[in-house]
Formats: structure tokens, C-alpha cells, sequence
């Protein structure tokens, strides 16, 4: 389970840095962005999908969590 660092660009617009892969990509999709939920799945622009373990409410960003692929269906 890799950690993530989810932060704000200077755009706006959510980002993710893979520390493990040296990878930072923008934030394409996110299941939970609401004020009572936020994470789930999140999709990323280079296409790769990974977990975050949902949280009642949205983060202070920037924030650093686990993360790990979802199970294939």
C-alpha cells in the first residue's frame, strides 16, 4: 500500500504524488467529494485507479494517506 500525497495545484485542481513510482498526476475522478464523504476510488490522468479509505469529511490539503489498487472485478 503505497502513500499518496493528495494536494491543490496552483489551478485548483487535485493532484497525487506517488512517491513509490516518483509519479504525480492530476486528479481525474474521485467517487466521494461531498461534506460528509470524501475519497473512495480515485482515477488519476495517466489512467491507474487506487483506493482511499473514505473519510467523513473532506481533508485539510494538502494530505498524505495509504492507498492501494482495487480489487479486479
Amino acid at each position: 500500500m503505497p502513500k499518496v500525497m493528495i494536494r491543490k495545484n496552483a489551478n485548483g485542481e487535485l493532484t497525487c504524488y506517488i512517491a513509490k513510482k516518483d509519479l504525480e498526476a492530476a486528479v481525474v475522478s474521485i467517487e466521494h467529494d461531498r461534506s460528509d464523504c470524501w475519497g473512495g476510488e480515485l482515477t488519476l490522468s495517466d489512467g491507474s485507479v487506487y483506493y482511499l479509505e473514505p473519510l467523513s469529511v473532506p481533508p485539510e490539503l494538502p494530505i498524505t494517506l495509504r492507498a492501494r489498487r482495487p480489487n479486479p472485478a
